[in-house]
């Protein structure tokens, strides 16, 4: 017969086994917990971006990272601290006349461009008549960079588009402008050159004659215009590359707030485009890398500056540099659009553009998936093209989902810095659009190339993208 001492002892003993039994699992399911946490924490850093909320905000300051040298050009945003053209900033426009502005030069381009029912591009025919309405700005982008023209050199800020060929500079008398009548090197194209012609394809619009002189004509989206000769100059990149006999178009009236900018380079594909004309020593090869507001980037000739590079096939597209785009990824997630939605208006890529513009069913997928890994944070108003703001005044930092652009190719990650656009931390926008037609091209925008080298190499008929090169 047990005694009470034996129970009791037994019973301890029991107890004992449960406790400890109890204070293992425990410990075992807090240890699974803080295992799950730390997994749960490492997906979410691999699908969203923690970004300081100070860093959406404008710099005030340069920070100059960039050493020009053969072939190599500092890039600069024409209104930010780092540009020379717009000392205290006082003459910047504000964050809604650059989107009206942007709105303006995608309205070009979707004027030049029109879909077939079997998906080609086509140019319409005639160009806009000039002179066009005073008093517009530029809608050709916001990077310029700085090249020689004539002998002896006259250094010129140019700014620089890939959806452009001509290149032009505004000559005198006007302001700030070039003085071909100081230059040894200076000769005027006349209307029976074999060069004459190629201006229809270069600008648009059928060239003209004055005094035997080739006349060239230029209208932008926003109704600002160049017009002027047709000339042949020589044309100094970096410090030790020249070229002979380089054709540009010597501005004689150029309407439209240019403000110190000299004119552009053209970036296209087309016999008078600068990438042409200096095909024999670059081989059509071309670089840059788009840099923050208070930073500087480059514009490489000839090489590019990484070897990292994913390179994705351009499309048929003889106006632009076409890439096809199959998908767009949010937070980890492949969005519900038809690749019909791509492949019926197609993609360029646009170093003049601001502000991305989707198809308007793959925008409604982008911003509803957008919106909603970022429910927890309050609305603010739209601005202008941009519907989709957020008031980020009451936090240091935010948790943004990455958003991924999936090309034929190779899938591209949107920097940080491409998201959003801010006019203050309280406005802080999602830096895509929609067009209004189905039928309009899509353009991938400067603001989501910021931080990336992108490639150009024309004669292999790709571009590349490196990220984190500027």
């Amino acid at each position: 017969m047990a005694t009470f001492a034996s129970i009791f002892h037994s019973c301890f003993m029991y107890s004992s086994l449960i406790l400890y039994l109890c204070l293992f699992f425990s410990l075992e399911k807090g240890s699974f917990a803080f295992e799950a946490r730390k997994i749960a924490e490492s997906q979410h850093l691999q699908l969203f971006h923690t970004i300081q909320v100070s860093d959406l905000l404008q710099s005030t300051s340069c920070k100059n990272s960039t050493k020009e040298n053969t072939a190599v050009l500092k890039v600069v945003h024409r209104h930010g601290p780092c540009s020379q053209l717009n000392q205290g900033n006082a003459n910047a426009p504000d964050l809604e006349k650059i989107l009206a502005e942007d709105q303006s030069r995608v309205d070009s381009i979707h004027s030049k461009l029109s879909i077939t029912s079997g998906g080609s591009y086509v140019k319409q025919t005639d160009g806009t008549r000039l002179p066009a309405n005073k008093g517009l700005s530029l809608g050709t982008g916001n990077y310029f960079v700085t090249v020689g023209l004539g002998t002896p050199r006259k250094n010129l800020p140019l700014i620089f588009d890939t959806g452009s060929d001509l290149t032009w500079a505004k000559c005198k008398p006007g302001v700030d402008a070039y003085d071909p009548t100081k230059s040894t090197s200076y000769f005027n194209i006349s209307c029976t050159s074999e060069i004459c012609p190629y201006v229809t394809s270069a600008t648009g619009m059928r060239p003209d004659c004055v005094s035997s002189t080739c006349v060239y004509g230029l209208q932008y989206g926003d109704g600002s215009f160049s017009v002027g000769f047709l000339a042949k100059e020589r044309l100094s990149v970096g410090s030790t590359d020249v070229f002979d006999n380089f054709y540009f178009g010597c501005g004689q009236r150029n309407e439209g707030l240019f403000g110190k900018v000299g004119g552009l380079i053209g970036l296209g594909r087309a016999k008078l485009s600068i990438v042409t004309q200096t095909a024999s020593k670059y081989n059509k090869l071309f670089s840059y890398c788009l840099p923050a507001y208070g930073k500087t980037g480059f514009l490489s000739f000839g090489a590019s500056q990484s070897k990292s590079a994913k390179f994705i096939p351009l499309s048929s597209n003889a106006n632009f540099y076409g890439l096809e785009l199959i998908g767009i990824i949010v937070g980890g997630q492949k969005l519900p659009i038809s690749i019909t939605v791509f492949s019926r208006a197609g993609t360029i890529i646009d170093s003049g553009t601001v502000i991305t513009r989707l198809q308007p069913a793959a925008y409604s997928a982008l911003r509803s998936a957008f919106e909603k890994a970022m429910s927890k944070y309050p609305k603010a108003k739209p601005l202008s093209i941009l519907d989709t703001c957020y008031d980020f005044s009451k936090y240091e930092t935010v948790s943004v989902p990455k958003i991924v652009f999936s090309f034929n190719g190779a899938d591209v990650e949107i920097d940080q810095a491409g998201i959003f656009v801010a006019n203050g931390q309280a406005q802080v926008c999602l830096a895509f659009a929609g067009n209004s037609d189905a039928r309009d091209v899509a353009i991938f925008g400067n603001t989501q190339q910021q931080n990336f080298e992108v490639v150009y190499d024309v004669n292999g008929g790709k571009v590349g993208f490196a990220p984190g090169e500027c």
